[in-house]
């Protein structure tokens, strides 16, 4: 997984080994090991190469591009996640899936809200942050 996702993600951005090596600070032979899976780096090389991507450690370890919730799609960057895919049914109800509502706190009984935009998507917002969001933005209007 690691050697993967380590040479997927230099190729996307275009880097050659010897400039990643440069920026993580190993040799261009060392990067090729860590490529090869021939040797893994240590947690702080780790942390340099995910810092290099903008993704976390564990992403870059664990993740599984072929894994049927990732739908074979690359690593998603830092803050940003693939819950896999879900079904509508019948009467347009959709269950998000579990990890989604361990990250954001969805609970039964809150209420959701539902924007779109037809050029990009829906997207689905808890109530209290939208509530928040906009009393920031009153917030800011006021001060400025």
């Amino acid at each position: 997984m690691f050697k993967d996702n380590l040479l997927e993600l230099r190729k996307f951005y275009n880097m050659s080994q010897e400039e990643l090596a440069d920026k993580i600070g190993v040799s261009r032979q060392t990067l090729s090991k860590y490529e090869t899976g021939e040797s893994l780096p240590d947690i702080e090389k780790c942390r340099a190469i995910a810092d290099v991507f903008g993704r976390s450690i564990d992403d870059l370890v664990n993740y599984e591009k072929d894994n049927t919730e990732n739908m074979g799609l690359g690593i998603p960057p830092k803050g940003k996640h693939i819950f896999g895919m879900v079904r509508v049914g019948d009467k347009g109800q959709i269950v998000i899936p579990a990890k989604a509502r361990n990250i954001f706190d969805i609970n039964p009984g809150d209420n959701l809200i539902v924007l779109g935009d037809e050029g990009q998507g829906l997207a689905i917002i808890k109530e209290k942050g939208l509530l928040d969001l906009l009393e920031n933005a009153k917030d800011r209007t006021l001060k400025g």
